[in-house]
């Protein structure tokens, strides 16, 4: 199971024995592990593991307590991690109001950091090239003339969701990104190197997620059923258990691109 504690090495020996957290302190349930709230942005959740576990800082839920927020970055490295079945940290960060222990070990303020080799590293490029280097097994590594496919995806959903002008262009843009990558797909899946997942579909997985949810709720607008590679490889990403696990809920998705939207 995974775990995410930011207590120190001395507070986890108490606890274990048996110490009482002050009664100020939130108690709720995630995945079976117990989560503590201790103070702005900061999120605690206890698993027995024989492992010392990575520490991750990543953005909080914006319209729920004790939940992962909306970005896929911080997703992408989480999903590395469970693929990877290592145990892990997970330190919750309101970016409205960063506290200063976040701000020592972040100081652009920017998630996701993950403490690999007893220093904070940032990046979700750098953390997941790290990640693969230091655990190879299993290997999520992609040949480079694979790496970016489907990788403008993402930029041109968010020039179409931004867009107020329906005849600018920008849905045609993501149309034939979506319709390249069906392509490939049918030919080359059913993911980006195979049979087999790899850092490639980790990267675009929650992006899609986001391009499902924020189009469907701005634009009243789905991927079209002429990809059917598109839409069947988006399913079997979503349902995979560590994405469910990592994933973002619908109205945190929405808010965060709300003022892009409006903006």
């Amino acid at each position: 199971m995974s775990t995410a504690t930011a207590l120190s090495s001395s507070l986890k020996h108490h606890l274990a024995s048996g110490l009482r957290l002050p009664q100020s302190h939130a108690l709720c349930r995630r995945n079976g592990a117990r989560i503590t709230t201790f103070s702005r942005g900061f999120t605690v959740s206890m698993a027995a593991t024989s492992t010392t576990p990575l520490e991750v800082c990543v953005k909080a839920s914006v319209t729920t307590p004790n939940k992962l927020g909306d970005c896929p970055f911080c997703q992408r490295v989480l999903l590395t991690i469970e693929e990877k079945h290592l145990p892990y940290d997970i330190k919750l960060v309101d970016l409205s109001n960063k506290p200063d222990w976040f701000l020592q070990i972040s100081p652009e303020g920017k998630v996701p950091v993950a403490k690999l080799d007893e220093k904070w590293v940032p990046d979700s490029d750098v953390i997941t090239q790290s990640l693969e280097e230091k655990y190879p097994d299993p290997p999520l590594a992609i040949p480079p003339e694979k790496a970016s496919v489907g990788s403008k995806i993402f930029s041109t959903f968010i020039g179409f969701l931004k867009s107020k002008d329906p005849n600018d262009g920008t849905e045609q843009a993501l149309l034939n990104e979506l319709s390249s990558f069906n392509d490939y797909i049918k030919e080359n899946g059913p993911f980006i190197n195979g049979e087999k997942i790899s850092a490639a579909d980790l990267s675009l997985g929650p992006k899609l997620h986001h391009l499902e949810i924020a189009l469907g709720h701005y634009k009243n607008w789905s991927v079209p059923d002429t990809f059917p590679f598109v839409k069947s490889y988006m399913k079997t990403i979503f349902s995979m258990d560590s994405f469910v696990k990592t994933r973002a809920s619908p109205d945190d998705v929405i808010a965060g691109w709300r003022p892009k939207v409006m903006g």
